[in-house]
């Protein structure tokens, strides 16, 4: 795929009590869901865990904004977090991407699979992972340049 750096990507949708994490192939086309880390003190020692395993050639991390695109308290905690992260990881660059309705989009998703949604939030952070690294990959593969902001 012309446009598409080769590679896997990890995407992380990072929540309070949770963080959805999803990868692809080197080559960027598919999107998988890989597991839910809960939020909390291991957290960026396991999201190690998975770089060392995955070894990706970046971190893409959602970044919350408003419906109008503005960024909100949460999207400053998030930048927080992802400095946290760029630190504990540092051979692997953070992109922040706009993660806007990547939620929704899971829910919305899972549920025409005939998924429950409520009995199944871990299932819905994971997709809503899948659906920032999609957004991410579209992306790339549209304009030729690597997504979002790079910390």
């Amino acid at each position: 795929m012309s446009g598409v750096r080769s590679g896997v990507r990890l995407a992380l949708d990072w929540g309070k009590a949770r963080i959805g994490v999803a990868a692809c192939d080197r080559d960027g086309i598919l999107a998988y869901p890989v597991e839910t880390v809960p939020a909390g003190d291991q957290a960026l020692r396991r999201i190690g865990e998975l770089v060392a395993e995955y070894e990706p050639i970046e971190l893409v991390l959602g970044l919350p904004r408003t419906l109008a695109g503005t960024e909100s308290f949460a999207a400053d905690a998030l930048r927080q977090t992802a400095a946290l992260l760029t630190a504990a990881v540092p051979t692997v660059p953070v992109r922040l991407v706009d993660e806007r309705l990547s939620t929704r989009t899971a829910s919305a998703r899972l549920s025409s699979a005939g998924r429950n949604t409520r009995r199944q939030r871990s299932v819905i952070d994971q997709a809503a992972a899948v659906a920032i690294l999609e957004g991410a990959l579209d992306h790339e593969r549209a304009t030729g340049t690597p997504p979002g902001e790079v910390l």
